[in-house]
């Protein structure tokens, strides 16, 4: 499958979370290599991956936000650093 990052939305998140500024090569490996992948609330999807080390601190999740348009295609909407993960969200898919 593909996933698209737009300029449009590179700057979304720079905007939003400008401590990601350095971390597209993460955003990649994460999409490409999650820990794990949960539901979000509204059909999105949050590919997540652990890095001990970041750009804000150690030990943190890095959450890709995404939505598939089709078996094909989709998008990142937004990607973030979280110190933990909310445990009430239904598991789509662990290796």
């Amino acid at each position: 499958m593909l996933i698209r990052l737009t300029d449009e939305r590179i700057g979304h998140i720079f905007k939003n979370h400008p401590e990601t500024k350095e971390c597209i090569s993460w955003f990649l490996e994460t999409i490409e290599n999650p820990d794990f992948i949960l539901a979000g609330d509204f059909g999105e999807l949050l590919a997540v991956k652990h890095y001990d080390k970041t750009p804000v601190t150690n030990d943190k999740f890095l959450v890709i936000v995404y939505k598939e348009t089709n078996k094909l295609d989709g998008f990142i909407l937004t990607a973030y650093f979280s110190r933990s993960i909310n445990k009430k969200r239904r598991m789509v898919w662990k290796p």
